[in-house]
């Protein structure tokens, strides 16, 4: 009795967690901050750094995807979080009959999907415009799907301080953000950085994106896709227990 009602209430989480998601999804994947901060921001600062370096497009392809997953899957938690605490609609779903693990759930597939869909983009014009072939498409899979659920969650970790503001998360989490872009390979590989640079490349989550892209898409790799995967995994969890600590903590 207790095994099927352990099942029953999984499914009513799932469901849960599914609704969630598609509600973030239509309110506020078009909001302006969402597409500032998730879309044009990291395509412009690439831009700006990328632009007349001499090298081939194509070797510039995975970097962008990079930057682009960690932006665009980070933003959805950051935005969607402190709003809703404004209009006391996480308040609500608190009080649901559901598990705050649905709720969690839920908030990173919302980013979890949007960076996916924001992903792709750079990759087809990689493809088209560009001539970057794919060497690995399970590395492909692996680098896009577990980069956007991780820097999905790392959003969340930082959604979990109490504050309505957008901005105050957003101001926070770009000082995480950026120097990030700086030492994980994205304009610089980092066989090339000196070796404390490559000791902090070690502790970036977005070090093991790109370099799971890069190998998907170049077939040059640092680490190993087996070893990028199975890191990317564990920072997964590491933000996710931070955040569900943070938010049980501020909820106090």
């Amino acid at each position: 009795m207790s095994k099927r009602l352990s099942i029953g209430q999984m499914k009513t989480d799932l469901s849960a967690s599914w609704a969630i998601a598609k509600k973030d999804m239509r309110i506020y994947y078009i909001k302006p901050g969402t597409l500032m901060f998730g879309v044009l921001f990291p395509l412009f600062m690439f831009l700006s750094f990328a632009v007349g370096k001499n090298v081939p497009a194509a070797t510039l392809v995975p970097g962008l995807i990079s930057i682009t997953i960690l932006f665009s899957a980070s933003s959805i938690g950051p935005m969607v979080i402190p709003i809703e605490r404004k209009v006391k609609t996480f308040e609500r779903l608190l009080s649901a009959p559901i598990s705050f693990y649905s709720i969690i759930l839920g908030k990173t597939l919302g980013g979890f999907l949007f960076s996916l869909a924001i992903g792709v983009i750079p990759l087809f014009i990689g493809l088209l415009w560009f001539g970057t072939q794919i060497v690995s498409i399970i590395a492909l899979i692996a680098g896009l799907s577990l980069g956007s659920y991780c820097f999905a969650t790392l959003g969340i970790m930082f959604a979990s301080f109490p504050t309505d503001n957008p901005g105050n998360i957003m101001m926070i989490l770009n000082f995480v953000r950026l120097p990030l872009t700086f030492i994980s390979g994205i304009y610089i590989p980092v066989e090339s950085l000196p070796g404390w640079g490559q000791i902090a490349a070690a502790f970036s989550p977005l070090t093991y994106v790109n370099d799971l892209v890069r190998y998907a898409l170049e077939g040059k790799t640092l680490y190993g896709p087996i070893v990028d995967s199975i890191v990317l995994v564990l920072f997964t969890a590491a933000f996710l227990f931070l955040g569900m600590r943070l938010d049980k903590k501020f909820r106090k």
